[in-house]
């Protein structure tokens, strides 16, 4: 949100002035005015109009308490006309310190000044044109003078015209652009002034055909005929379960198509990626375990209406929206009846009962290097918890990896004198063409070779024991 707005300018005699604001007195102190000033104008001025190196070019300076940035464009025109051949100005805006300058440390309260740039732009190109055209603001100054003459002459504007005043201009910007994001201002017979905010969204990770993407939104109730066809095939797969190249094929898409399509949506965060849930892979907790297990901001309570089979699906994180068996045979949380019962620890009971708090922390902390999920899930089930019956477990990964509690401990395969070769530029296809030789420079994990040879984790673990090498020991499977 815009704090403040000002209208600088250089007087040869003066120096560095603040000619409008708005609010007034957000930059430099008003007569009747009160509230304190947003930073001290003075320790900043030379930033605000400064030496030429720097003019004509988009800056930002955080105020010394790190609570404010200013985001300026100062404009100099030379012009024989002008006195000391020369007119400079600058029309800055004041907002919260953001991502390049938070002084918090707290990424929830970061304002993102990509924005708010394009605004600075378009009012320095959009007044320095009017000013080449016309003189509009150096001919403004003996109706409009700085706010410091205005308190001199008992805050009284000399002149009368009939163009709209730059005071006027900078309040009427504020309070559109903060709230309604954009304005459209007459500032004279002949020209407007025309900016909306555009929200930023970073450039997009590469898409790869063993990713899963998750949906955090429900496309049925916003996809348009009017959309990309494309687009409109490989959203109705987007099940939570189906891994990229699975999705291209059921859609009849091509890879790389739908691999753009899914950058859209991410482009536009609609969905995550995640990695394909297979029983035989690994998972161990993260930091944020910590707060799974104090419960806060009831992340449990939401985790057990996610995972627990029959309970109602709401209140999840963003979700996939199938309902049907998951990658590996885990049980769909639409399978067994509703949830009722508060003794969730018997497993003797009826099914469909909502698991306890204490289960679920249980469960979700016992993950760990080294071991499976089909052997985490034995263990659960030699203590006499019968897992399956319960939580869906695949829904159970999948709310530890979103939420921060879990991270995929991925397997990657190093071959000692493919490494050599590649170091000396030796590497060359084996006789033969074995085609797993390219994924043994540690690079590629086990999910990759999955999908780009269809191959399952145990025949590419026979295909590694029989391969040809140089000696006993030339390849190791790494964990991390």
């Amino acid at each position: 949100m815009i704090q403040g707005i000002f209208y600088a300018r250089f007087f040869p005699q003066q120096g560095t002035k603040i000619v409008a604001q708005s609010p007034p007195g957000c930059i430099v102190p008003v007569h009747g005015v009160d509230k304190p000033c947003l930073f001290d104008f003075n320790v900043l001025q030379e930033y605000i109009i400064p030496r030429k190196a720097f003019c004509n070019r988009y800056i930002t300076v955080n105020d010394p308490e790190g609570k404010y940035s200013v985001l300026g464009f100062p404009v100099s025109i030379p012009n024989p006309r002008y006195d000391r051949n020369e007119f400079i100005f600058n029309f800055g805006i004041v907002i919260e310190c953001g991502r390049d300058g938070g002084y918090d440390g707290n990424p929830s309260n970061d304002i993102d000044q990509v924005p708010y740039e394009r605004v600075v732009r378009r009012l320095a190109v959009t007044f320095a044109e009017m000013e080449k055209q016309s003189g509009y603001l150096s001919q403004d100054h003996d109706r409009h003078p700085p706010v410091d003459e205005q308190q001199e002459r008992g805050g009284r504007v000399i002149g009368s015209y009939r163009r709209r005043p730059i005071e006027s201009l900078l309040e009427i910007i504020k309070e559109d652009l903060n709230n309604y994001g954009e304005c459209m201002i007459p500032v004279d017979d002949a020209n407007t002034i025309n900016m909306k905010l555009f929200p930023h969204h970073p450039t997009p990770p590469e898409v790869k055909g063993w990713h899963v993407p998750v949906a955090k939104m429900k496309f049925a109730d916003v996809v348009d005929p009017t959309w990309d066809l494309t687009l409109q095939r490989v959203i109705t797969q987007i099940d939570g379960v189906s891994d990229v190249r699975r999705i291209a094929y059921a859609a009849d898409v091509s890879l790389e198509l739908t691999q753009l399509a899914l950058r859209h949506l991410l482009y536009y965060d609609t969905i995550l990626l995640l990695d394909i849930f297979f029983f035989g892979t690994c998972y161990a907790p993260r930091p944020g375990i910590h707060d799974f297990i104090a419960n806060v901001g009831g992340m449990v309570d939401e985790c057990a209406h996610y995972v627990c089979v029959g309970a109602a699906n709401h209140g999840t994180p963003p979700s996939d929206r199938g309902t049907g068996t998951s990658t590996g045979g885990s049980i769909g949380p639409g399978e067994g009846p509703s949830s009722g019962s508060s003794n969730p620890m018997d497993p003797k009971g009826s099914g469909g009962h909502r698991v306890s708090n204490y289960m679920l922390i249980k469960l979700m902390t016992t993950f760990c290097v080294g071991k499976t999920v089909m052997e985490w899930l034995k263990g659960h089930m030699d203590a006499g918890f019968d897992v399956l019956r319960f939580v869906d477990v695949r829904r159970l990964v999948q709310f530890g990896v979103i939420k921060g509690c879990l991270y995929r401990v991925h397997k990657y395969v190093v071959s000692k004198q493919y490494l050599a070769q590649l170091a000396t530029g030796q590497a060359v296809p084996m006789a033969g063409g074995d085609p797993l030789q390219k994924y043994m420079d540690g690079c590629h994990t086990f999910d990759q070779i999955i999908t780009e040879q269809n191959l399952t984790d145990a025949e590419i673990m026979n295909k590694l024991k029989s391969f040809p090498s140089s000696g006993v020991g030339d390849i190791t499977v790494i964990y991390r």
